[in-house]
């Protein structure tokens, strides 16, 4: 018995010893198995900090960085821990690509970004400014020019709903919208980017920020950023700040105008998109009384940050660092230091990431920029991506996919075209209108460079950065098919791009349709000091109008040259840049629906007003700013 007891105590204090050793193993163990950056009950401050401090200065930097998709790859997001991409406009995965096939995109980067040795995902950005406009098949609404004509803020939030589910489609997170720039000037090449002249008005289409990301629980502060789910995507307010001011409307110049002008007519809306919990900003080409905007420290954080209280990431526009120097990328350090220096926290720098990387090091390292000035930046960064939970959901989601191009949406923007129509004119006289159109009559002719013409439809930033020509290039209805549709099967079209006026005398037409106007363009190229409607649309209106009624559609991304035409012309319709639902126009045209809309900026009378708006001493256009005729749905025979 008594050896029995002599062995039997060093073995149970063997077994409390082996006991208390594998707890201790296992707890030790899960303390170092949890991450408090990972976990998502952890306040996004904590996991903030938490990450920051694990992080070395080349995962920062990486973070600061935004890279266009072209020649990129899985590898070169690890081994440069890349914090973000692009697809600029035109940059897809193949010609006419699939949402699996943007997905599959996606979803081979993101795992580069993962593979990193503290996972960060990525953010990818996308400029889906009428929808999600790069995509094949995707909804493409009427530009924002369009939607200031609705003053509907509650169709524009839920065409920012619509645009955020397709944009997630294909797998993507971040949209760079809406422009919130106030054109003040036609001339410029981003005019119909521009809800209206009048800041009220773009203060108020900010609403589209809450169908983006959500509405903002009333609990979160104001400046945090706030993305309401795996169906939402980041927003991006731009271009800070003045960009639609700028001298002759000549796109990327400078913007003169006194501090308390860019406070009341610039800043507003900069103002509303952070009280709605915009994620991010970016920063204009242009410049404010000679000072650019991308190296201008006083207003990016000063102002932006510190007295607005901006907690989002403000990013570049594309190399726009590069041009804060000219010739453009001619003294690239100084550009990187002045940018980062001024506030910019994510840099699109699209193609030279390697010097740029090297530059901004040798800048922190020798003290040129403080730590404390890299911390903040990628602390923004990160409080957008955790606030997107892209740690908790990283990869794309394909149960939006038949959320692209759905005809919920499609109807959607159907609604969007007919609100954003206006009526200039109907009749000769006030006792002679011409609209509605009679559905059941015997022949009509349809003319016009724009009639059949989807790419014409849509303008730029459709599909490509400028936009383009024809009806191969994505899916959707063509004022002339709209038109097919609704008349009676009974009632004879006759279709010509440019007729003559022995085609239009030799028929008994009851009346025509002429759509004419503006070739697609975007910024820089699309600049104009003569807006004037494309050729040949002058001639087709010539060899029409006054020869029998008609109704010309003027489809333009801004007011165009249409005075000396006036008085030929029964019925003037500023139809603006519809998108891809056509239907919206027909619906009004014969009396389905009531015309509504307003001008969201003045029409001039002749080039040598310009700039003019509303407010402006001496104010004489042909068309005031709000004005808009109105007509009754009717029941049409």
């Amino acid at each position: 018995m008594s050896s029995t007891k002599t062995i039997s105590i060093p073995l149970v204090g063997l077994l409390l010893f082996l006991c208390c050793w594998t707890s201790t193993a296992k707890a030790a163990a899960e303390k170092e198995y949890y991450v408090k950056y990972k976990d998502p009950k952890q306040p996004i401050s904590a996991r903030i900090k938490d990450l920051m401090g694990r992080m070395t200065l080349e995962e920062k930097i990486g973070q600061m960085i935004q890279l266009d998709r072209e020649n990129m790859t899985a590898e070169i997001m690890r081994d440069y821990k890349i914090g973000s991409l692009l697809s600029a406009g035109g940059s897809v995965p193949r010609f006419k690509a699939t949402a699996l096939d943007w997905i599959n995109m996606f979803n081979t980067f993101q795992n580069g970004s993962l593979s990193t040795r503290l996972g960060i995902p990525m953010i990818y950005g996308i400029d889906a400014v009428h929808g999600h406009n790069n995509v094949y098949k995707a909804t493409i609404f009427p530009h924002n020019i369009g939607l200031g004509a609705t003053r509907d803020k509650e169709l524009v939030k839920k065409i920012g709903i619509a645009t955020a589910l397709e944009i997630r489609a294909t797998g993507i997170n971040y949209a760079f919208a809406p422009c919130i720039a106030v054109c003040r000037d036609p001339r410029w090449g981003r005019c119909y980017e521009s809800y209206s002249e009048d800041p009220e008005i773009v203060s108020e289409m900010t609403d589209i920020i809450y169908g983006l990301q959500g509405d903002i629980p009333q609990n979160i502060p104001k400046g945090i950023p706030f993305v309401g789910g795996k169906d939402k995507v980041a927003a991006c307010a731009k271009h800070f700040v003045g960009d639609g001011g700028t001298i002759k409307g000549i796109d990327e110049n400078n913007t003169v105008i006194d501090w308390h002008g860019l406070l009341s007519i610039h800043m507003p809306a900069y103002y509303q998109s952070i009280i709605k919990g915009v994620s991010t900003i970016m920063v204009s080409y242009s410049s404010w009384n000679g000072k650019k905007m991308h190296a201008n420290r006083n207003l990016v954080t000063g102002f932006l940050k510190k007295t607005l209280k901006f907690k989002g990431f403000v990013i570049s526009d594309w190399q726009g660092i590069d041009k804060i120097t000219y010739p453009v990328h001619s003294n690239y350090s100084y550009s990187v230091f002045a940018g980062v220096h001024a506030g910019i926290d994510m840099i699109m720098v699209p193609y030279n990431y390697t010097e740029f990387i090297d530059i901004l090091t040798d800048h922190v390292n020798n003290k040129r920029i403080p730590m404390s000035r890299i911390n903040d930046a990628v602390s923004r960064i990160l409080r957008v991506k955790f606030s997107m939970g892209l740690f908790e959901n990283p990869w794309a989601d394909q149960t939006f996919v038949d959320k692209l191009g759905s005809q919920g949406h499609r109807d959607l923007a159907r609604e969007a075209v007919r609100k954003s129509l206006v009526l200039l004119k109907n009749g000769k006289n006030a006792d002679s209108p011409l609209l509605p159109l009679p559905k059941n009559t015997s022949k009509i002719l349809v003319a016009g460079t724009h009639a059949n013409n989807l790419g014409y439809q849509c303008g730029g930033w459709t599909m490509t950065w400028q936009g383009l020509s024809g009806n191969n290039h994505t899916a959707g209805t063509t004022i002339l098919s709209a038109i097919a549709a609704a008349v009676d099967p009974n009632t004879e079209i006759v279709y010509s791009e440019n007729p003559d006026s022995e085609l239009v005398e030799s028929n008994n037409f009851s009346y025509a349709i002429v759509a004419v106007g503006e070739h697609p363009y975007a910024e820089m190229y699309g600049d104009s000091q003569n807006l004037t409607i494309a050729e040949p649309g002058p001639n087709v209106i010539n060899n029409v109008c006054g020869k029998v009624k008609c109704v010309v559609l003027i489809v333009s991304g801004r007011p165009l040259v249409i005075e000396p035409h006036v008085g030929s012309i029964d019925a003037l319709v500023a139809a603006w840049l519809p998108g891809t639902e056509g239907h919206g126009v027909a619906d009004v045209l014969f009396g389905d629906y009531g015309f509504t809309g307003k001008l969201p900026r003045t029409w001039f009378k002749t080039l040598d007003q310009l700039p003019m708006n509303v407010g402006d001493p001496h104010y004489d256009p042909l068309y005031p700013f709000g004005y808009g005729l109105s007509t009754n749905p009717i029941q049409s025979s």
